[in-house]
């Protein structure tokens, strides 16, 4: 496995992250120590136009692979930390991501209305609540996924609330969140797309979870027994309200997706990890 971007990739985020901020996206307060992309960039994602299937999109709050033709993200990976969370409330402001290249379509507010899926944020709206700008920027559409609503609004809402406690008990997580395959069940039954077939809805919704104590140079903080949280259910509405019952490894996710994930962690750790299941609390 690599286990570091190469120098490519390493600008390619520093030249994203850079642009976005210089658009409408404000720096947050309370960076992250290590960036969003600590752990490593799953599916090698280059801020280039030409790569329009795996176009890396950086924000400040998190940082994301887009698929143009999918209007979804292949994965979404941000730090949470007690330091992102705060005061400011729900901004609610759905809307197309004006950052996306030139000619590209733009996945609209309205979107998914009427289709039985909601808006699902990949990195949440409660992980982003130091300032208004900050809760904001998780309300564009290059951060949403068809989600059947009992997957968004039980299933996947217990495991993020669970996430912000283990941040809140002083600990830092690193969250990558993706979906796969074709085809999910929502309010109004079956779909494969949205908006006239530019959205794709994905079969599978998993997340990877690191959790750590709050510290620097955390991927090579990461041992073979730190937590790592793997989850991985499907986009259906009739799935179980506790998200305890869908954990898996990270090892059947990459299989699954073809990611490399945890990249940057060392490889010791990354094999010990990636192979278990993991067996704690879930609340």
């Amino acid at each position: 496995m690599l286990r570091f971007l190469n120098i490519t990739g390493r600008l390619a985020v520093l030249g994203a992250l850079a642009a976005a901020c210089s658009r409408d996206e404000v720096a947050p307060a309370t960076p992250a120590i290590d960036g969003h992309l600590a752990m490593g960039n799953p599916s090698g994602a280059v801020a280039d136009e030409a790569v329009p299937a795996n176009y890396l999109l950086a924000k400040p709050q998190y940082i994301l692979a887009y698929h143009r033709d999918k209007g979804i993200p292949n994965w979404v990976s941000w730090h949470l930390a007690p330091a992102w969370l705060g005061p400011a409330p729900r901004q609610d402001d759905f809307r197309a991501d004006a950052s996306l290249p030139a000619g590209w379509y733009q996945v609209a507010a309205g979107s998914y209305v009427g289709s039985g899926f909601d808006r699902g944020h990949n990195c949440p709206s409660a992980d982003r609540t130091a300032t208004v700008a900050d809760n904001s920027a998780t309300f564009l559409m290059t951060n949403m996924v068809p989600q059947a609503p009992r997957n968004n609004q039980q299933t996947w809402a217990g495991l993020e609330e669970y996430c912000r406690t283990l941040a809140g008990a002083g600990n830092e997580l690193y969250v990558i969140m993706g979906s796969y395959g074709t085809g999910g069940v929502g309010a109004n039954g079956a779909k494969t797309t949205l908006d006239h077939g530019r959205v794709a809805v994905p079969a599978h919704i998993w997340k990877v979870i690191v959790v750590l104590p709050e510290g620097r140079q955390d991927a090579g903080r990461v041992s073979a027994s730190t937590r790592v949280i793997a989850v991985d259910t499907p986009n259906d509405n009739a799935l179980d309200p506790a998200w305890g019952g869908y954990r898996t490894t990270v090892d059947a996710l990459e299989a699954a997706t073809g990611y490399d994930l945890l990249s940057a962690v060392p490889v010791a750790a990354q094999k010990a990890v990636e192979a278990r299941v993991d067996t704690g609390p879930t609340q």
